[in-house]
């Protein structure tokens, strides 16, 4: 008997289901595996035993997880020990393992995934462990070194310029337009807050102003650019990402202050548009001023994801499938993009370590000398990840969505 295992960590995206479904159906068609389990919550549910069998599920329904938002294996934020200073864990992980008989395990997730996917491929390797380990990439927020882009990232980019472009018709309607404020996602880096230079009206751009966490946020020229945007046009369309700093490196946000932390350090951030308010009113460059954080529907809006997403997000499910059966392990499955006219990719493998502990910033040449917009090469890098819409499984008006739980109380 030979068994695999897939389970998913970290923040979910609209998509990572269909890197899951990627497992599941090429080690059936292949018939490489005679058992595809999941970990339910990732690497903290296995060392819990909260694992079930995909491959005992009803097919047909289970296929159309698809097409469901969020981390349908559920999700954790858990950091294991340094194995160098404690092995229980790591021991404990690989008699559940030996007991299923599985001998590969793929990992669904970003920057602290992979970190996950290093240090065991490293104790297999020590320990003459024969379990291939394989990462495949997640990030709405594009932030994973070594791939060109991360699943994920295209469905979020395709959702905020999507709904810059119905706030800003919405916020346009009054004589007294005023200024509007959007806050995205983006603790470290600007990838999605640069998507909204996406949002056109036939040629002309609706967002008026960028601001990326890469370039020092100076407040005086902030209030500047937006007073004489102001008088120009009389309104202004302000797009900025939570993590933005201060030339001093501090957090505009005042979400902070009482926020925790998780396994691996990160708060969670926010405020950044109260904030800009504020100094907006302060300054009586109007007393119009309204404020939107777009928060977890960023990474949740399966109804507006990008059908070059989703079959990219799949496909590597399928390869990490593919290159086990070669007999590849340690590896994080990345895409690479060709060069050329037409959009097309492959996938490499790359060595965790490069991806774990790092994270690739939105580069500052792609950010216009203002530092309050970007470039072109930034449009033409999104565009392409954004195309395409399929075809979403709908019942009584509404999308159809699948739940292992459900499922699993329905004891199919």
């Amino acid at each position: 008997m030979k068994n695999c295992l897939v389970a998913q960590s970290g923040g979910p995206t609209a998509v990572i289901n269909a890197s899951a479904i990627g497992v599941l159906e090429e080690a059936l068609e292949s018939k490489c595996y005679d058992n595809v389990y999941a970990g339910i919550n990732g690497i903290e549910g296995i060392l819990n035993e909260n694992i079930v069998n995909l491959s005992q599920m009803p097919y047909k329904k289970l296929k159309t997880l698809k097409y469901t938002p969020s981390s349908g294996l559920g999700s954790c934020r858990y950091k294991m020990k340094d194995y160098r200073f404690s092995s229980l864990e790591y021991e404990k992980l690989f008699n559940i393992f030996k007991e299923k008989q599985i001998e590969a395990f793929f990992y669904i997730g970003g920057n602290d995934s992979m970190d996950t996917v290093r240090t065991l491929s490293e104790y297999t390797k020590l320990n003459n462990i024969n379990v291939q380990i394989i990462g495949i990439p997640k990030s709405i927020d594009n932030d994973l070194m070594e791939t060109d882009h991360t699943p994920g990232f295209g469905s979020a980019a395709k959702f905020i310029a999507t709904t810059i472009l119905e706030t800003y018709l919405d916020s346009s309607v009054y004589p007294s337009k005023g200024v509007f404020i959007l806050e995205v996602m983006g603790r470290d880096t600007g990838w999605l807050t640069s998507c909204a230079a996406l949002a056109k009206i036939g040629n002309d751009s609706v967002v008026d102003f960028i601001y990326l966490p890469e370039t020092a946020f100076i407040k005086a020229k902030f209030l500047e650019d937006v007073r004489n945007k102001y008088k120009e046009q009389n309104q202004v369309f302000i797009v900025v990402s939570e993590g933005i700093k201060d030339e001093n490196g501090l957090l505009l946000g005042d979400d902070i202050v009482n926020s925790t932390h998780d396994n691996f350090g990160h708060n969670q951030l926010g405020g950044v548009c109260r904030n800009l308010k504020d100094l907006i009113l302060e300054s009586k460059i109007t007393s119009r001023v309204k404020t939107l954080e777009l928060g977890v529907t960023q990474r949740s809006a399966m109804h507006c994801i990008s059908l070059v997403d989703l079959e990219e997000a799949y496909k590597l499910g399928q390869e990490a499938v593919k290159y086990s059966c070669q007999g590849v392990t340690g590896y994080m499955l990345a895409i690479r993009r060709l060069k050329g006219d037409l959009y097309e990719t492959e996938t490499i493998l790359v060595d965790p370590s490069k991806v774990a502990n790092h994270i690739k910033y939105f580069p500052k040449s792609w950010i216009t000398e203002g530092n309050n917009w970007v470039t072109a090469e930034a449009i033409s890098y999104i565009t392409p990840l954004i195309q395409g819409s399929p075809v979403l499984p709908m019942k009584n008006g509404l999308p159809e969505y699948t739940t292992l739980k459900e499922l699993i109380k329905e004891g199919l």
